[in-house]
């Protein structure tokens, strides 16, 4: 009888430890139970502070994994892109200006205007020649209808250009022309005197040009061509902001590569 107390005392102390690791399940369950129930109460959203201790912690490297997925799919797909413009055979030409171009050019990588600058019998020309609009031949037949002031749109590529003429005096008044360069065209889209020493917003600009008078605007186009604005020079442009925006495409998907890389 003596040997009884004895092997209760086993049985109690391995029992102990087996009653603990029951009772800790349980509360796991009953965790888990309670973090499903306050889901179905609150519309499926459970609280971070649940999830956290709800032991998915795996989800943090599922995500990163995602990211770095989605982050190599862009990589290749603007590689792609850069591969087919470097392939083209319109890439890299070089465009020749025409023996009688009478500006100096400025073209600064990156931007996306450049710049035209000629002397001529006392005056500064300087034309800002911006981004070309190309046409594929896709856009609607009806784009552009709604130009008011222009009779026959045009709905062929365009090159925007802004013309300032500038006399040599100092502090002179000086013009600004609003044109755009079509193919064998240049549209005067509207013109300004201003004044370099007042910023007046209200101050009168003139009429609306396709108002003036027939003549007076053939005088004005005479005015900018023979200072070197015509369509011989419009032309180049026409084909050299083509080219230029390829470049500044394809710089743009290398930063673009470059960025997500690092």
């Amino acid at each position: 009888m003596a040997a009884l107390p004895s092997i209760l005392r086993k049985s109690f102390s391995k029992a102990v430890p087996l009653a603990a690791r029951l009772i800790g399940t349980q509360r796991i369950t009953s965790s888990a139970a309670t973090t499903t129930a306050f889901s179905a109460r609150n519309g499926g959203v459970i609280s971070p502070h649940l999830i956290r201790h709800g032991g998915c912690f795996s989800n943090r490297f599922f995500c990163s994994d995602v990211a770095v997925s989605s982050d190599k799919k862009l990589i290749e797909v603007v590689q792609s892109e850069i591969d087919v413009v470097e392939q083209s055979d319109d890439h890299g030409k070089t465009v020749t200006a025409p023996g009688d171009f009478p500006f100096s050019l400025e073209d600064n990588p990156g931007e996306q205007t450049i710049t035209l600058t000629r002397d001529y019998d006392g005056e500064t020309i300087v034309v800002e020649v911006s981004m070309p609009n190309l046409v594929t031949g896709e856009e609607d037949e009806g784009e552009g209808d709604d130009d008011e002031d222009d009779e026959n749109p045009r709905t062929d590529s365009s090159v925007p250009l802004l013309v300032t003429v500038t006399k040599k005096d100092g502090n002179a008044p000086y013009m600004e022309f609003d044109c755009t360069a079509f193919p064998d065209e240049i549209r005067i889209n509207g013109l300004s005197l201003k004044n370099p020493e007042t910023e007046d917003q209200l101050a009168y600009e003139g009429p609306d040009f396709f108002d003036l008078d027939d003549n007076l605007q053939k005088a004005f186009h005479k005015y900018l061509e023979i200072r070197g604005v015509k369509p011989s020079t419009t032309n180049f442009l026409h084909e050299y902001m083509i080219e230029k925006d390829n470049k500044e495409y394809v710089r743009w998907l290398k930063d673009v590569k470059n960025f997500v890389e690092a």
